[in-house]
């Protein structure tokens, strides 16, 4: 089945980003200002910022989202879960957890299902996403996570930090996507993120199975768009 987007149609599909640690305040107000004349789906900032992001975007649609255990993903399940309760309580609206990586090349599978679990239980209503740090594992392991997550009934899997050694690729998407159909009754969604910066490769992502695009060239990539739309084939 084709889809043709329209730039608001798109515009929908992404979580516009600030996640570097000199992000400023006046960034903040002018990316949330940004995401409100481009309807896009969030704003996605660093937890210090949600106050501030949640008072801008009031009202208006988009949502204010933050990062927990960000970027490595090493620290204790007990900070993991202060972090989304304190996040939630001020504001945010959806919450992007690093994945304990190193628990994972550990063999310790228990322990960091455990820490996904918990984090999902401490969100309670508000949407949980967990960033795979997928240049760091191998398919197997993307595979197997996002079982748990799809079984576990995380609503999203999410690619990258946008901090690691690259960023979403085909074959990621691809390999979440078979990994989630697995699971009877899934619900599970797919949010790509790191080093998306074109029309081209935001379409692709999406063909191959993309809910949610995560981005800080939200303006530019929509952009491309302006004078005509895309076509994009859904492959799922």
């Amino acid at each position: 089945m084709s889809k043709t987007f329209s730039p608001t149609e798109l515009a929908k599909y992404f979580d516009h980003t600030a996640l570097k640690a000199e992000t400023s305040a006046d960034d903040i107000k002018a990316l949330c200002h940004e995401a409100r004349e481009l309807g896009t789906a969030a704003v996605c900032v660093n937890p210090v910022w949600i106050p501030l992001a949640s008072s801008i975007l009031t009202g208006c649609g988009v949502m204010p989202i933050t990062v927990v255990g960000f970027p490595l993903g090493a620290i204790g399940t007990e900070s993991k879960v202060f972090e989304a309760r304190h996040a939630i309580s001020s504001g945010a609206k959806e919450i992007d957890m690093v994945l304990s990586v190193g628990e994972i090349k550990s063999k310790l599978f228990a322990e960091a299902r455990n820490d996904i679990v918990a984090v999902k239980k401490a969100c309670g209503p508000v949407p949980l996403k967990v960033i795979f740090e997928t240049s760091l594992l191998n398919p197997d392991e993307i595979s197997m996570v996002a079982t748990w997550c799809a079984e576990d009934g995380v609503e999203f899997v999410k690619t990258s930090t946008g901090f690691g050694s690259r960023g979403a690729s085909i074959d990621d998407i691809k390999i979440m996507r078979d990994a989630i159909r697995g699971v009877k009754s899934a619900k599970t969604k797919i949010k790509a993120s790191g080093g998306i910066r074109t029309l081209k490769d935001t379409l692709a992502l999406i063909e191959a199975g993309a809910d949610r695009i995560g981005a800080s060239a939200t303006r530019a990539i929509l952009g491309e768009l302006k004078g005509g739309v895309a076509d994009q084939k859904k492959g799922y």
